[in-house]
């Protein structure tokens, strides 16, 4: 198993102090660069590497530490991960070292726990070498990567590995214990397909922990196990849930704005924030830990940066409202488009601002170019983070319709759903958008009225035109 040992420190961990702790393998260890400089790889004699050595990462954003860690550690500080190949027993104990002497060095800490310091002999290290030390097995059709800590989270390191897996057409399995849970991002990116969260019960086996599909490695992956019906059965572990009153708000929208110079991005996201949390974003960032203060200016500046490509942004909001959201900008013949998905956690005693979503939705039909906008409630933790159990599927509480599609629609069909709501108009009576009401999402048959609503607007494209 790939393990981490990651230093929090103060100070930066300069030239120096990296080669410090590199100098734990001792004179027989080798060092070469990976990823444009970015990773350090810590390689045996025979230069099959043992450690790799992330960029450190200025984190200015308070809380990320205690999400993701469980750890208090007061802003700004250094985030340098490390990772040992889990391929040779030595490599933990030189990553700990690794961390122990930055530690040492700079102050701070290390996680999971207390570090050495000590010199680690790697001369007799023997590993296959893959080229890719935190990948565990690499087959044909799969990257597997292990893993075990609190909070599987969307960073550097699994972002790597995604375009990695990607771009050789392989699938992302991450396989960890039961008590590992998935950030809200992370959990986003593990629900696309091919990709596979691969949970290892002592007890069951393996099963999938989105889906509860008992699982089984073959032909070099790990596929559900058909029963006697076609059908794989779902691991009972899976369905050992708690009852519990947390809740999270989810609030998925897209913007298109004209492709000007002047154009800012995140404006519409924080415009949401504000109205559902009474506060701005505290930072963005393109993984997690989420390191810079919000900014939407800097956030634009990036994304111009990599157009014609698309951009991936995570967004966290301040430790006493639990708030994570997602972007992915790109480029299209419409102008610029942002597909933002937004979710708040709420705990027992407390209400989700429901009230603030039809006044938000003419916000941002009105400013922001509003495309579409679902907001949905589900049963779901209040710290935002997914645990390998049963969870109910999120029930609908308004959808909106912008201007743009209530014109290629039809205003006429668009306005007579077969539903008993009947929708708001938003904005000026010459380009409409409609705001559909489903519910307070209490009612899971919202889901059957989404699934109507959204069949007759689909109906209704191939006669645009006429209501335009």
């Amino acid at each position: 198993m790939t393990k981490d040992v990651i230093a929090l420190t103060p100070r930066m961990p300069d030239t120096w102090a990296l080669l410090t702790g590199l100098y734990a393998g001792g004179p027989g260890a080798g060092v070469t660069a990976g990823s444009g400089g970015a990773v350090l790889r810590l390689c045996a004699p025979d230069g099959r590497p043992l450690v790799s050595v992330e960029a450190p990462l200025l984190v200015q954003v308070p809380g990320e530490a205690e999400r993701l860690l469980g750890r208090d550690v007061p802003v700004p500080f250094w985030w340098t991960e490390v990772r040992a190949s889990g391929a040779v027993p030595e490599a933990e104990r030189l990553a700990g070292s690794v961390c122990g002497r930055l530690a040492l060095l700079l102050g701070g800490s290390t996680w999971p726990g207390p570090a050495g310091t000590e010199v680690v002999d790697v001369r007799a290290a023997v590993a296959p070498d893959d080229g890719q030390p935190v990948v565990d097995v690499l087959t044909d059709s799969t990257s597997v990567v292990l893993a075990d800590r609190p909070v599987l989270a969307l960073t550097t390191w699994l972002s790597e590995v995604l375009r990695g897996t990607s771009g050789s057409d392989r699938a992302l399995q991450i396989v960890t214990p039961p008590h590992v849970r998935l950030s809200a991002p992370a959990r986003a990116t593990l629900l696309q397909v091919p990709n596979r969260w691969v949970v290892q019960d002592p007890d069951q086996g393996y099963y999938d922990g989105l889906s509860g599909a008992v699982l089984r490695w073959r032909d070099g992956t790990f596929a559900p196990v058909p029963g006697a019906d076609g059908t794989a059965p779902v691991a009972e572990a899976f369905g050992r849930t708690s009852p519990s009153g947390d809740r999270q708000l989810v609030v998925a929208f897209r913007t298109t704005l004209p492709a000007h110079e002047d154009v800012v991005l995140g404006e519409g996201l924080e415009t949401a924030w504000r109205a559902l949390t009474g506060s701005a974003p505290a930072g963005w960032g393109t993984a997690e830990p989420v390191n810079l203060p919000w900014s939407p200016r800097r956030l634009t500046g990036l994304a111009r940066d990599r157009a014609p490509e698309p951009t991936h942004l995570i967004v966290t909001g301040h430790p006493d409202r639990p708030a994570l959201a997602w972007i992915r900008v790109t480029r299209t013949t419409a102008g610029v488009e942002q597909d933002v998905t937004l979710v708040l956690g709420y705990g027992e005693g407390e209400e989700p601002p429901l009230e603030a979503i039809a006044p938000l939705a003419e916000v941002l039909v009105a400013e922001h170019g509003l495309t579409t906008m679902l907001t949905s409630v589900r049963r779901a933790s209040r710290d935002l983070t997914t645990g390998p159990v049963l969870q109910a599927p999120p029930v609908p509480v308004a959808f909106t319709l912008g201007a743009r599609d209530v014109r290629g629609i039809g205003l006429t069909h668009a306005r007579r759903p077969p539903v008993e709501v009947r929708p708001v108009v938003l904005g000026p009576a010459s380009g409409p958008a409609l705001h559909y009401p489903l519910g307070d999402g209490s009612d899971a048959g919202a889901l059957v009225e989404l699934h109507r609503l959204a069949a007759h607007l689909r109906a209704g494209v191939p006669g645009a035109g006429a209501e335009a």
